[in-house]
């Protein structure tokens, strides 16, 4: 008896992206579309990229950006495999090290924070929300006066 789960699978698939079909009929549908997946992919990656300098989710606002141009581009198909590769060699590497590695590494990460939150309020100021105990901490650092 043959295995019809593989049709199954490929036909649930097929009914969930059949929007997209329906939209590729049309060349002017299509066109319209993959502006839009275009623009909605740019302006989450330049988010991401303002967003770089702050202490935060950066890099994965970018890569959800490439995510969305992954649905309709090939290119961003590959650099984001590209990309997922490079982050699970990384992740391996990591997992093999011992502690003194992985404590320098953190170390590493830790202080390229506070220099990123350094340089943030060298340019911008100590925000105002902060406690006033946190602010006279801050004014110990140079060019936070």
């Amino acid at each position: 008896m043959p295995d019809h789960t593989e049709e199954r699978e490929k036909d649930t698939v097929e009914d969930r992206f059949a929007w997209r079909a329906r939209i590729r009929a049309n060349p002017t549908t299509h066109l319209i579309y993959r502006v839009g997946v275009g623009v909605l992919g740019l302006i989450i990656v330049v988010v991401g990229i303002v967003l770089l300098p702050l202490p935060g989710p950066g890099w994965v606002i970018i890569f959800v950006g490439i995510g969305v141009w992954a649905t309709e581009f090939d290119w961003a198909r590959s650099l984001l495999r590209f990309a997922k590769e490079k982050v699970q060699l990384w992740t391996q590497w990591m997992g093999r090290q011992n502690w003194l590695v992985r404590g320098l590494v953190g170390l590493g990460i830790a202080l390229l924070v506070a220099a990123c939150f350094w340089l943030v309020f060298l340019v911008s100021g100590v925000p105002g929300f902060f406690p006033q105990q946190v602010k006279d901490l801050l004014a110990y650092l140079p060019g936070l006066d």
